[in-house]
């Protein structure tokens, strides 16, 4: 027996790794594209208004995509799904700096979008069962690696522009390195796969109800994230009268802390328990909230926007492990929930722009600091856990037979 439980402890460590790994990888596909935009809007002459409208198909396409990935994983198997799907989106990533025309461009994303989504859908379910496995929360280390794989994506880059080097050369070679990775780097993972006789899930459903509340949660952060990524440089410059370079650093200073934040989100959910964290959070991201819209100087600004990161960095992870509990099928539940709030994500700079040019920005900003008092006030969904789950662990769930590797 103490043989076999060495043996499950070191299968669990080596998935932990592995999903770890799958989660930079991706994040490493994604920082590299964003840093190929600009090179790709001047290659196709788009203009801004044209460059938005392609920029919104990868979010269309994932949100489109997304409902099928529990398919994929009841019929292949929770390995294989991870693996094929992340090598179909390190592949779909870079056809996009190929495309000759705004048309064409618009495709590749939405191609680009579903396979990265179904991909986010399958590692974040593996994220889920090692971690019930695992005994310990891990979610938000998992999303701050999948950050450190976007540094790490753009880092790489950067350097190719500072090269000269033509994305069409780029983006390959990137895809292509990490494609080849894949199947090495998801070695590890769990094959989890349906018991006996379970149904298999439907082609496009709608997110199932254990998952509305939990992605009425997540659409809170989410809008907030948004808001603060695409319109905290122009709201400093517009709003503060910052300089171009301050403007900047307000992203610089929220994508970092939102960083560092998500890698050391596990240690605080596991000592204050997800729902006191994310209460702790949001009142973090609410007075961050409370600074910009108040904000007469840069730097009051900057600081809320740092908060802002802070606060919400550990929800949306925590929402999918929440999914992930809340019901007999994680992987409905997670893509229920990824769907709502990548729609959520498609449409909260619009939102927020929109209101912006009837109001004020600070108006915005307004509806995001209310926003984050709902997550605050919503923060208890995230605790809610079935009957069956919770007789299942009093009954010893973490000692369940392993699947073979």
């Amino acid at each position: 027996m103490s043989q076999q439980m060495s043996a499950d402890r070191a299968r669990i460590r080596q998935a932990r790794i592995a999903v770890s790994l799958v989660f930079a990888t991706h994040g490493a596909a994604s920082g590299s594209f964003v840093t190929r935009i600009p090179w790709i809007q001047d290659q196709l002459g788009l203009g801004t208004a044209a460059l938005g409208i392609a920029l919104a198909f990868p979010a269309i396409g994932a949100a489109t995509a997304m409902p099928l990935a529990s398919r994929v994983m009841h019929r292949h198997g929770a390995r294989a799904a991870v693996r094929g799907l992340l090598a179909l989106f390190t592949v779909a990533f870079a056809l996009v700096a190929l495309a000759p025309s705004l048309p064409v461009l618009c495709a590749l994303l939405f191609l680009s979008g579903a396979t990265g989504g179904m991909a986010d859908v399958a590692m974040n379910a593996q994220g889920v069962e090692v971690e019930e496995r695992h005994g310990r929360s891990i979610m938000s280390g998992l999303h701050g690696l999948w950050s450190v794989g976007t540094l790490l994506g753009s880092a790489l880059g950067v350097g190719a522009v500072w090269l000269g080097l033509d994305a069409r050369i780029h983006l390959p070679l990137v895809a292509l390195a990490l494609t080849l990775a894949v199947p090495f780097l998801s070695r590890g993972l769990l094959d989890v796969r349906p018991t006996a006789g379970e149904v298999a899930p439907p082609r496009f459903a709608l997110p199932p109800r254990s998952a509305l509340l939990i992605g009425a949660v997540g659409i809170c952060a989410v809008l907030a994230e948004g808001a603060s990524m695409d319109w905290s440089g122009v709201y400093l410059r517009d709003v503060t009268g910052a300089s171009e370079t301050v403007a900047a650093a307000s992203y610089t200073a929220f994508a970092c802390t939102m960083a560092l934040a998500r890698l050391a989100g596990d240690a605080v959910v596991r000592r204050l328990g997800p729902v006191r964290t994310v209460r702790i959070s949001a009142s973090l991201a609410a007075t961050g909230g409370l600074l910009v819209v108040t904000a007469a100087v840069s730097a009051q600004a900057v600081l809320g926007f740092a908060l802002i990161g802070v606060g919400v960095a550990v929800v949306v992870p925590l929402t999918f492990a929440a999914a992930g509990h809340s019901g007999p099928n994680p992987s409905r539940a997670i893509a229920g929930v990824a769907t709502v709030t990548y729609t959520a994500g498609l449409f909260a700079p619009s939102v927020i722009g929109a209101l912006g040019e009837l109001a004020s920005l600070r108006a915005s900003f307004g509806l995001v600091t209310a926003a984050l008092t709902l997550l605050l006030l919503g923060a208890g969904v995230l605790g809610q856990r079935p009957a069956r789950e919770v007789a299942a662990s009093d009954a010893g769930s973490a000692a369940r037979a392993l699947p073979a590797p």
